[in-house]
């Protein structure tokens, strides 16, 4: 699966969870950017994707993002390693 790929069904995780769609798809977009993201939308953000993408993440890893770009190649690491 392709960044592009990755990228879309991340956005549709944001909407859902967000309930709005106030915001751009880029790789510098992160939580402080958004309404209503805050730690425990955060959670179920991560959630969601580790559910839909059939990922884990450890808690080292996810301390390490600063936005949706480190996301993006954490999920296609994730997918890779599969």
């Amino acid at each position: 699966m392709d960044k592009a790929e990755i990228k879309e069904k991340i956005r549709g995780i944001l909407l859902s969870v967000l309930q709005h769609d106030n915001f751009e798809m880029v790789d510098e977009l992160s939580a402080k950017d958004v309404d209503g993201w805050d730690s425990l939308t955060h959670m179920d953000i991560i959630t969601e994707i580790e559910s839909l993408f059939g990922v884990r993440f450890k808690l080292k890893e996810l301390n390490k993002l600063n936005n949706l770009g480190n996301l993006i190649d954490l999920v296609k690491g994730k997918l890779e390693e599969k």
